[in-house]
């Protein structure tokens, strides 16, 4: 661990010492940063493919943000200014070192998965200038070797930010996100030019009553979105991955920037997207897909460049940054704990070189609402041994758990809450992201039951 300690300033396997504690200001930017980003270009039209009605989206997106603010605010912020350690080495001293190996895999996979889709939303601007193609909704393969290639140039350079470490991250946002958040209100004031837009009532009735999905897509109602919104980020928050950023704040009370992202990003820009989308389905060119029974392609570079220019084609390139950089850091902190001995740097090359790899299939980005909700429901109930650990675990389990290598009260606690709920998914085709939170809480309730048993499983 020494060694691991002295060639790095990440603080991957300690505490981060008082000297290097930041600000709200840092998180603020950080935060409105990664969540006024690629994802917003993709989400906000998906959302009107689905058929949202008016109230759905606008009232649901309210509520679902606000739940999201309180987790991060009061589970991810109290629990990282009091440990300061990453998720990885905290969770490490619960479950032991081999259980861990294997959830930071798994956790690093998917982060680098969710950074290909960002990836892929940068791309489909930079292919702009060169006419190129650009992926569908159902598309799952590249569709030439000009779109690899823009690819690769794209997760190079979003990597080489990522590898120096968290200082240049949240610079990179800091510089980036005032950027993104001007954009992508001109982009939506734009859009309701085009709408021809000049009342509340107008507005409204963008959305209206809802409709039909588009093809290949599922029907959102007003809980569809609430539950959707909230635990979107559930790998970040009551997963706990945000621990890794949050043990830099000075106080529990810096949980509260994540406001800037949710209300800036996860609403005026989802809805701003939504209006570009709005925009676009009104052209020959949708309405041609729908007379046909196909959905229309949602190509973020394309929707914002029609609305404000270069400026747009450029915002969306940077959105995609900021999203990218911030979750490939992540995976390299992911990839680092596995292999505790190993640069920091070199660990998050790897992670940017998965998620340039994911990012050359279109499948991530086009499918993103399907996938958030997999990836949150996926790792949120592991979050949920730190969080009852934290507050319901007694010095005995404490004891107990702390002697072994691999924790099989955790790995039983897993399986058992994410196999029930996944198979009442499959089975009776419920909406993946209404079952989360009895995942979550599931979890967390048999590791305590499981850690207080004096026979070991």
């Amino acid at each position: 661990m020494a060694t691991a300690q002295a060639t790095s300033d990440e603080f991957e396997q300690s505490r981060v010492p008082e000297t290097k504690l930041k600000s709200w200001k840092s998180f603020l930017g950080m935060y409105a940063g990664e969540h006024a980003a690629g994802t917003e270009f993709m989400i906000g039209p998906l959302f009107l493919a689905a058929g949202v009605s008016a109230f759905d989206l606008i009232v649901g997106l309210l509520l679902g943000n606000f739940l999201a603010v309180l987790s991060w605010r009061f589970l991810t912020a109290e629990i990282a200014v009091k440990h300061r350690l990453t998720l990885y080495y905290q969770l490490e001293k619960i479950t032991g070192h081999g259980l861990v190996r294997f959830y930071n895999l798994a956790n690093g996979i998917l982060f680098c998965f969710l950074a290909g889709a960002m990836i892929t939303v940068s791309a489909t601007a930079v292919g702009i200038p060169f006419d190129m193609p650009m992926p569908k909704l159902n598309d799952t393969m590249p569709n030439g070797s000009l779109w690899v290639l823009i690819v690769v140039l794209i997760g190079a350079a979003i990597t080489l930010i990522a590898a120096r470490g968290y200082d240049t991250v949240s610079k990179a946002a800091n510089w980036m996100s005032p950027l993104i958040v001007v954009a992508f209100v001109a982009c939506g004031v734009v859009a309701l030019q085009q709408l021809d837009v000049h009342s509340f009532a107008d507005f409204w009735n963008i959305w209206g009553q809802g409709g039909q999905p588009f093809p290949g897509q599922t029907k959102y109602s007003f809980w569809h979105v609430v539950m959707w919104s909230w635990f979107c980020n559930a790998a970040m928050h009551i997963g706990m991955s945000d621990l890794s950023i949050f043990r830099y704040a000075k106080s529990a009370n810096s949980g509260w920037t994540t406001a800037a992202g949710m209300y800036v990003g996860h609403y005026l820009a989802w809805i701003a997207a939504a209006l570009l989308y709005a925009v676009y389905l009104k052209s020959a060119e949708a309405q041609g897909f729908l007379a046909e029974g196909k959905a229309p392609p949602v190509a973020p570079g394309p929707l914002a460049y029609h609305a404000i220019g270069v400026w747009g084609m450029i915002t969306v390139v940077l959105a995609g940054w900021t999203t990218a950089n911030p979750t490939i850091y992540r995976a390299g902190l992911a990839f680092q704990a596995i292999f505790p001995k190993s640069s920091r740097l070199w660990m998050t090359v790897l992670a940017g070189s998965v998620a340039t790899v994911a990012g050359i299939f279109p499948a991530f980005a086009m499918q993103l609402l399907n996938f958030v909700a997999l990836y949150g429901f996926t790792l949120a109930p592991v979050g949920a041994v730190i969080v009852f650990d934290h507050f319901f675990a007694n010095d005995k389990g404490n004891k107990m758990r702390k002697s072994t290598a691999f924790n099989w009260r955790v790995l039983w606690a897993w399986l058992i809450s994410f196999g029930l709920f996944y198979t009442l998914s499959v089975t009776k085709e419920v909406f993946l992201s209404f079952l989360t939170l009895p995942a979550w809480l599931m979890c967390g309730a048999l590791y305590l039951l499981f850690t207080r048993m004096q026979k070991p499983l």
